[in-house]
């Protein structure tokens, strides 16, 4: 039996495991890059597990989050990056080169190859035929130093490509509708694969559009052919040699096919405050906007900033938006710039930002109060842009620019405007400068290997959770409902300056739904009282931030109860000792309360002996049956308080 492009490339890394949808698998993983928002606790576990130097062929360390430094923090969080990777053998891409994902589509990506990132929106590399998959800080380092990832193997689903997009429709309309179909629950354990005769229509940049927000579905990647397309970017990048064909075989089988006929798109947006929120463009028609930002990993590419470049050309942002520009590469900005678009952005009136992750973030161009601002970025979540009641819509860089001229949401295809063909250039301009490479000598620093790691007063040692006690005794800390994402459990935006410095970070878990549960989950750790959080579906959405279970671990959580988990999330709360459980019943959510006091008796014997589990519900006396769908390797980790207590030497 043919085998698709997913079987091809795990099947081809598997380590151990049997290849059957729902199973655990091990597969080895080929690159690995962080960002400095997470990659500062994945160097300090890295160099917690006592390695001489990284073992994965291609290791990068990416600046890209926190560029703007106020204050010490960030900046002596960079300088930390920069020697651990000079000392590891890490590539080290400067703050200003870009954003990870789009430099490393650009540089580093390869067809066939295993790619993990400590960032949720890693899949961007499946747009170049990778499996690549976002993960916690703390499995990277493992697999930096060798070590497998584990998976379940997964379903796969042939998203069938047809048609060709029509004139002011593109490839964020086509994530969109993904969306609108599957929604941003219920998939987890499975890969979308893109196939069909829609697929040749499509650039690499419009491919790796499609797999980034495949993150927002919840997926564990999703992943197009490397075909002549594919061939055609990597030699525009100067790597033909790199391009290999990989595409389904003819009778490869798929667990589930839909179809999507891409002349049938229309521009779409996701509505606050929800990636999953779609609609037509023309359903809102008319509102007002005050900002428009253009840029963020999704749709920053060279392409997208011609197109706007050209959309713009000779005329004005409108009086009442506030319209910004971030370009997604120093690649890109230097090639706007060398071919007049650059010019055409400012005289459009544009704010010229960083190379960086900037206002998808939260930690710059913060929406006034009550705004309406239209991103081209991928999440929209409530307060994410760092402005708790701003109205945030996701939207195609064609819609955004239309809202720049009208000062209002319209319909890209309504401005009367020839629609301005871009083609991806035949050669982009290559500078790689703004790396540095293991073994090349700094003008200030040591070779590689020779380097004295520099440690800043924000940056502390990973904290370390003890073994899982015999029962976990305390309180229903937090109720929460359905939805909860990372951001809401450890918010980023200016925060992430504390992302080294876990005791000061974790005085802020939970701050955006309850301002006192910091406070209070610490007084119940330090009085001996368990720290128990309730939750409803899909619990742990959007990024891998891993701080949004090693911080909870900090203050003494020991186990999550909810209808369900993401898979990032649940991988990050196993590995930092916490117990994810949840009910068999989903309606039993509604029979514990805030301050509850709960008891899971007997849990390590549970979950060693793969028996029945219940809670008890001593203040309304009532006996609550859950489960832990785990496999014997995370009952270890989990028995040992942590995969960092596992793992010396990897």
């Amino acid at each position: 039996m043919g085998k698709n492009i997913v079987q091809k490339i795990l099947d081809a890394h598997l380590v151990s495991g049997e290849p059957v949808p729902g199973q655990e698998v091990a597969i080895r993983i080929d690159q690995t890059l962080t960002q400095d928002a997470t990659g500062t606790m994945t160097y300090l576990q890295f160099e917690a597990m006592g390695l001489d130097a990284v073992k994965a062929e291609l290791a990068v360390s990416y600046v890209d989050h926190n560029t703007i430094q106020i204050g010490f923090e960030n900046a002596d969080d960079h300088r930390y990056l920069q020697t651990v990777a000079a000392k590891y053998g890490i590539i080290f891409s400067r703050a200003g080169n870009g954003i990870c994902h789009q430099v490393h589509l650009e540089r580093f990506g390869r067809p066939g190859k295993t790619l993990l990132g400590a960032d949720s929106h890693t899949p961007t590399g499946g747009g170049v035929g990778m499996i690549a998959m976002g993960a916690g800080g703390l499995d990277v380092a493992v697999a930096m130093g060798g070590g497998p990832f584990y998976i379940t193997y997964p379903k796969v689903c042939l998203i069938k490509l047809t048609g060709r997009l029509q004139p002011w429709v593109s490839a964020k309309d086509v994530i969109l509708k993904m969306l609108e179909i599957f929604s941003t629950k219920g998939n987890v354990g499975w890969i979308f694969e893109y196939g069909g005769p829609g697929v040749a229509t499509l650039s690499v940049p419009e491919r790796a559009t499609i797999t980034n927000m495949g993150a927002e579905m919840g997926v564990t990647t999703s992943v197009f052919p490397s075909d002549a397309e594919t061939r055609r970017f990597l030699a525009a990048q100067g790597r033909e040699e790199q391009w290999i064909e990989l595409l389904a075989d003819p009778d490869a089988t798929y667990d589930k096919i839909v179809e999507v006929d891409l002349s049938s798109l229309e521009p779409l947006t996701a509505a606050p405050h929800s990636p999953g929120n779609v609609m037509p463009v023309r359903q809102v028609a008319g509102m007002p906007v005050q900002q428009v930002e253009i840029g963020s990993c999704t749709n920053s590419s060279y392409v997208d900033m011609v197109r706007v470049a050209r959309i713009l050309k000779g005329r004005r942002a409108h009086p009442d938006v506030s319209f910004a520009v971030a370009p997604g590469s120093r690649q890109v900005l230097q090639m706007l710039a060398r071919d007049g678009s650059l010019a055409s952005l400012l005289d459009a009136g544009a704010r010229i930002m960083e190379s960086a992750c900037g206002f998808c973030i939260g930690n710059s161009q913060s929406p006034p109060s009550g705004a309406v601002s239209l991103r081209t970025n991928n999440r929209n979540f409530e307060g994410r842009s760092g402005t708790k009641d701003a109205q945030v819509y996701l939207v195609s860089p064609e819609t955004a620019a239309a809202a720049v001229i009208t000062g209002k949401f319209t319909d890209p295809r309504d401005l009367g405007l020839a629609y301005p063909q871009v083609d991806m250039p035949e050669r982009f301009f290559i500078d790689d400068s703004m790396f540095i490479f293991p073994g090349a000598r700094s003008e200030t620093g040591p070779s590689a290997g020779e380097a004295e790691i520099y440690r800043g007063p924000n940056i502390g040692e990973p904290p370390k959770n003890a073994p899982l006690p015999a029962e976990i005794k305390g309180q229903a800390t937090i109720k929460v409902g359905d939805k909860i994402t990372t951001d809401h459990i450890m918010p980023a935006g200016q925060l992430l300056k504390y992302r080294s410095n876990v005791p000061k970070y974790a005085t802020y878990v939970f701050s955006p739904v309850d301002e006192t549960f910091a406070a209070r989950a610490a007084a119940n750790r330090d009085a001996g009282i368990h720290n128990i959080i309730i939750a409803g579906e899909s619990y742990g959405q959007g990024s891998s931030r891993e701080h949004a279970a090693l911080c909870p671990m900090y203050l003494g959580v020991k186990a999550v109860i909810a209808k369900s988990f993401e898979r990032i999330h649940i991988a990050n709360l196993i590995n930092f000792g916490i117990v994810p459980l949840t009910f068999v019943n989903p309606a039993d959510y509604d029979r514990i309360q805030t301050g509850d006091e709960l008891v899971i008796p007997d849990i390590r014997a549970a979950l060693g002996e793969k028996a029945p589990i219940s809670v008890e519900n001593r203040t309304q006396g009532v006996e609550i049956p859950v489960e832990a769908n785990l496999s014997e390797r995370q009952v270890k980790i989990l028995l040992a308080g942590g995969l960092l207590n596992t793992v010396a030497g990897v």
